[in-house]
């Protein structure tokens, strides 16, 4: 199933203000550099955005924080492999500041200039 679509359950938010909805989705196979990962926790549900303190288009599957085991990867990606355990967070690296390359440090100087988009399953 590693190049297969896969079918999973996800908490997705339609709206503001409303309960999350539990429902089966449909996830392609990774793409060039992209990593499908399965989700065993996910810690953040991003209240502000249930709110409606942030604005995003909605159906959205929230979470930026969880940890899983890497399922798939797509063509190019050489820092992990199928079966790796993984932490899952949305601050970009782009692996060359000081910070980046700082052994205690996970705030990246140039995170605004990183773009990152994950699918949580």
């Amino acid at each position: 199933s590693m190049n297969e679509v896969i079918t999973c359950r996800a908490a997705i938010a339609w709206t503001t203000n409303a309960p999350l909805s539990i429902e089966k989705i449909e996830v392609d196979p990774p793409k060039a550099g992209e990593v499908r990962i399965k989700v065993n926790i996910n810690e953040t549900f991003n209240k502000h955005i249930l709110e409606g303190k942030n604005k995003v288009p909605f159906p959205a599957i929230l979470g930026h924080e969880g940890a899983g085991i890497v399922e798939s990867i797509g063509e190019g990606v050489t820092s992990v492999k199928p079966g790796d355990k993984v932490l899952i967070f949305l601050i970009p690296e782009c692996r060359e500041c000081s910070s980046c390359l700082h052994p205690k440090s996970n705030f990246c100087l140039k995170q605004r200039l990183v773009s990152i988009s994950l699918t949580f399953c």
